[in-house]
Protein backbone atom coordinates (compact mmCIF):
# COMPACT_ATOMS: atom_id res chain seq x y z
CA UNK A 1 0.00 0.00 0.00
CA UNK A 2 1.38 3.42 -0.90
CA UNK A 3 1.53 6.13 1.73
CA UNK A 4 0.83 9.82 1.50
CA UNK A 5 1.84 12.51 3.96
CA UNK A 6 -0.90 14.72 5.37
CA UNK A 7 -0.55 18.43 6.05
CA UNK A 8 0.43 17.75 9.66
CA UNK A 9 3.31 15.52 8.52
CA UNK A 10 1.77 12.16 9.41
CA UNK A 11 1.81 9.42 6.83
CA UNK A 12 -1.18 7.20 6.11
CA UNK A 13 -2.88 5.24 3.36
CA UNK A 14 -2.93 7.17 0.10
CA UNK A 15 -6.42 7.92 -1.18
CA UNK A 16 -7.04 7.15 -4.81
CA UNK A 17 -7.74 10.27 -6.82
CA UNK A 18 -11.00 8.94 -8.15
CA UNK A 19 -12.54 8.13 -4.74
CA UNK A 20 -15.11 10.65 -3.62
CA UNK A 21 -14.24 12.96 -6.46
CA UNK A 22 -17.10 14.81 -8.07
CA UNK A 23 -17.46 14.22 -11.81
CA UNK A 24 -16.38 17.07 -14.06
CA UNK A 25 -18.96 19.06 -15.97
CA UNK A 26 -19.25 17.50 -19.41
CA UNK A 27 -18.75 20.64 -21.45
CA UNK A 28 -17.89 20.37 -25.13
CA UNK A 29 -14.29 21.36 -24.43
CA UNK A 30 -13.96 18.85 -21.58
CA UNK A 31 -15.32 16.06 -23.76
CA UNK A 32 -12.94 17.02 -26.58
CA UNK A 33 -9.93 17.07 -24.24
CA UNK A 34 -10.95 13.75 -22.68
CA UNK A 35 -11.32 12.14 -26.10
CA UNK A 36 -7.96 13.42 -27.34
CA UNK A 37 -6.23 12.33 -24.14
CA UNK A 38 -7.70 8.84 -24.50
CA UNK A 39 -6.73 8.62 -28.17
CA UNK A 40 -3.15 9.60 -27.32
CA UNK A 41 -2.91 6.47 -25.19
CA UNK A 42 -5.16 3.94 -26.88
CA UNK A 43 -6.39 2.94 -30.31
CA UNK A 44 -10.15 2.51 -30.19
CA UNK A 45 -13.35 2.35 -32.17
CA UNK A 46 -15.93 5.08 -32.59
CA UNK A 47 -18.51 3.09 -30.64
CA UNK A 48 -16.16 2.45 -27.72
CA UNK A 49 -15.15 6.10 -27.45
CA UNK A 50 -18.81 7.10 -27.72
CA UNK A 51 -19.63 4.80 -24.77
CA UNK A 52 -16.84 6.28 -22.64
CA UNK A 53 -17.91 9.86 -23.36
CA UNK A 54 -21.59 9.06 -22.84
CA UNK A 55 -20.76 7.82 -19.32
CA UNK A 56 -19.12 11.18 -18.60
CA UNK A 57 -22.22 12.99 -19.88
CA UNK A 58 -24.51 10.88 -17.68
CA UNK A 59 -22.35 11.44 -14.58
CA UNK A 60 -22.24 15.16 -15.25
CA UNK A 61 -26.03 15.28 -15.60
CA UNK A 62 -26.49 13.40 -12.32
CA UNK A 63 -23.96 15.48 -10.38
CA UNK A 64 -24.46 18.95 -11.88
CA UNK A 65 -27.84 18.85 -13.60
CA UNK A 66 -26.27 19.46 -16.99
CA UNK A 67 -28.39 18.73 -20.06
CA UNK A 68 -27.84 15.07 -21.00
CA UNK A 69 -29.39 15.52 -24.45
CA UNK A 70 -27.10 18.44 -25.24
CA UNK A 71 -24.15 16.41 -23.98
CA UNK A 72 -25.11 13.50 -26.21
CA UNK A 73 -25.29 15.88 -29.18
CA UNK A 74 -21.81 17.20 -28.29
CA UNK A 75 -20.51 13.62 -28.20
CA UNK A 76 -21.96 12.84 -31.64
CA UNK A 77 -20.53 16.02 -33.13
CA UNK A 78 -17.13 15.27 -31.61
CA UNK A 79 -17.11 11.68 -32.89
CA UNK A 80 -17.93 12.97 -36.36
CA UNK A 81 -15.07 15.50 -36.26
CA UNK A 82 -12.58 12.91 -35.03
CA UNK A 83 -13.61 10.53 -37.81
CA UNK A 84 -13.32 13.33 -40.39
CA UNK A 85 -9.83 14.16 -39.09
CA UNK A 86 -8.79 10.50 -39.31
CA UNK A 87 -8.22 10.18 -35.58
CA UNK A 88 -11.00 7.58 -35.43
CA UNK A 89 -11.07 4.97 -38.19
CA UNK A 90 -13.03 1.82 -37.43
CA UNK A 91 -11.75 -0.03 -40.49
CA UNK A 92 -8.10 0.62 -39.66
CA UNK A 93 -8.70 -0.13 -35.97
CA UNK A 94 -10.46 -3.42 -36.78
CA UNK A 95 -7.67 -4.61 -39.09
CA UNK A 96 -4.92 -3.69 -36.62
CA UNK A 97 -6.76 -5.24 -33.68
CA UNK A 98 -7.51 -8.41 -35.63
CA UNK A 99 -3.84 -8.74 -36.60
CA UNK A 100 -2.68 -8.25 -33.00
CA UNK A 101 -5.17 -10.75 -31.61
CA UNK A 102 -4.28 -13.26 -34.31
CA UNK A 103 -0.58 -12.95 -33.52
CA UNK A 104 -1.42 -13.69 -29.87
CA UNK A 105 -3.09 -16.98 -30.82
CA UNK A 106 -6.76 -16.01 -31.02
CA UNK A 107 -9.18 -17.83 -33.30
CA UNK A 108 -11.35 -16.06 -35.86
CA UNK A 109 -14.33 -16.63 -33.54
CA UNK A 110 -12.53 -14.96 -30.63
CA UNK A 111 -11.41 -12.07 -32.83
CA UNK A 112 -14.95 -11.60 -34.12
CA UNK A 113 -16.28 -11.46 -30.54
CA UNK A 114 -13.59 -8.98 -29.44
CA UNK A 115 -14.29 -6.64 -32.34
CA UNK A 116 -18.04 -6.88 -31.85
CA UNK A 117 -17.50 -5.95 -28.18
CA UNK A 118 -15.75 -2.79 -29.39
CA UNK A 119 -18.80 -1.90 -31.48
CA UNK A 120 -17.29 -2.65 -34.89
CA UNK A 121 -19.84 -3.21 -37.69
CA UNK A 122 -20.19 -6.75 -39.05
CA UNK A 123 -18.92 -5.81 -42.53
CA UNK A 124 -15.76 -4.26 -41.07
CA UNK A 125 -15.19 -7.33 -38.90
CA UNK A 126 -15.46 -9.55 -41.98
CA UNK A 127 -13.05 -7.28 -43.87
CA UNK A 128 -10.56 -7.48 -40.99
CA UNK A 129 -10.79 -11.28 -40.91
CA UNK A 130 -10.49 -11.30 -44.69
CA UNK A 131 -7.24 -9.36 -44.46
CA UNK A 132 -5.85 -12.10 -42.19
CA UNK A 133 -6.75 -14.70 -44.80
CA UNK A 134 -4.87 -12.64 -47.41
CA UNK A 135 -1.77 -12.31 -45.21
CA UNK A 136 -1.58 -15.91 -43.94
CA UNK A 137 -2.08 -19.17 -45.83
CA UNK A 138 -4.02 -20.80 -42.97
CA UNK A 139 -4.74 -18.17 -40.30
CA UNK A 140 -6.67 -20.51 -37.98
CA UNK A 141 -3.88 -23.07 -38.02
CA UNK A 142 -1.26 -20.38 -37.48
CA UNK A 143 -3.14 -18.93 -34.51
CA UNK A 144 -3.77 -22.36 -32.96
CA UNK A 145 -0.07 -23.16 -33.21
CA UNK A 146 0.85 -19.85 -31.57
CA UNK A 147 -1.51 -20.55 -28.69
CA UNK A 148 -0.37 -24.17 -28.31
CA UNK A 149 3.27 -23.08 -28.31
CA UNK A 150 2.66 -20.34 -25.74
CA UNK A 151 0.75 -22.69 -23.45
CA UNK A 152 3.01 -25.69 -24.17
CA UNK A 153 0.13 -27.84 -25.36
CA UNK A 154 0.24 -31.07 -27.36
CA UNK A 155 3.46 -31.36 -29.40
CA UNK A 156 5.05 -28.58 -27.36
CA UNK A 157 4.86 -30.69 -24.19
CA UNK A 158 7.39 -33.29 -23.15
CA UNK A 159 6.68 -36.72 -24.65
CA UNK A 160 6.07 -38.15 -21.16
CA UNK A 161 3.11 -35.84 -20.43
CA UNK A 162 1.38 -35.63 -23.82
CA UNK A 163 -0.92 -38.64 -23.53
CA UNK A 164 -2.15 -37.75 -20.04
CA UNK A 165 -2.92 -34.14 -20.98
CA UNK A 166 -4.40 -34.70 -24.46
CA UNK A 167 -8.05 -34.15 -23.52
CA UNK A 168 -7.21 -31.11 -21.43
CA UNK A 169 -5.15 -29.64 -24.29
CA UNK A 170 -7.97 -30.23 -26.79
CA UNK A 171 -10.38 -28.48 -24.43
CA UNK A 172 -8.01 -25.52 -24.07
CA UNK A 173 -7.99 -24.96 -27.83
CA UNK A 174 -11.76 -25.45 -27.96
CA UNK A 175 -12.30 -22.76 -25.31
CA UNK A 176 -10.16 -20.46 -27.42
CA UNK A 177 -12.65 -20.84 -30.27
CA UNK A 178 -10.84 -23.35 -32.48
CA UNK A 179 -12.77 -26.21 -34.09
CA UNK A 180 -12.38 -29.73 -32.73
CA UNK A 181 -10.85 -30.98 -35.99
CA UNK A 182 -8.23 -28.24 -35.97
CA UNK A 183 -7.51 -28.72 -32.27
CA UNK A 184 -7.01 -32.45 -32.80
CA UNK A 185 -4.74 -31.78 -35.77
CA UNK A 186 -2.52 -29.51 -33.66
CA UNK A 187 -2.55 -31.51 -30.42
CA UNK A 188 -1.88 -34.83 -32.13
CA UNK A 189 0.84 -33.50 -34.45
CA UNK A 190 4.02 -35.54 -34.42
CA UNK A 191 6.07 -32.63 -35.68
CA UNK A 192 4.67 -29.11 -35.14
CA UNK A 193 7.32 -27.77 -37.48
CA UNK A 194 5.52 -29.37 -40.43
CA UNK A 195 2.27 -27.62 -39.48
CA UNK A 196 4.10 -24.33 -38.96
CA UNK A 197 5.45 -24.62 -42.50
CA UNK A 198 1.90 -25.07 -43.81
CA UNK A 199 0.53 -22.13 -41.85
Amino acid sequence: MSLSRSKDGHSGPAKTRAKGREPRRATASYLRNSALHYLERYATSSAHLRRLLTVKVARSAAAHGTDAAAGAADVEALIGRLEHMGLLDDDQFARAKARTLHQRGNSARAIHAALREKGIDADLIEAALGSLREETAQPELAAALVYARKRRLGPYRTEETRADTRDRDLAALGRRGFSYDLARRVIDAADPGELEAEA
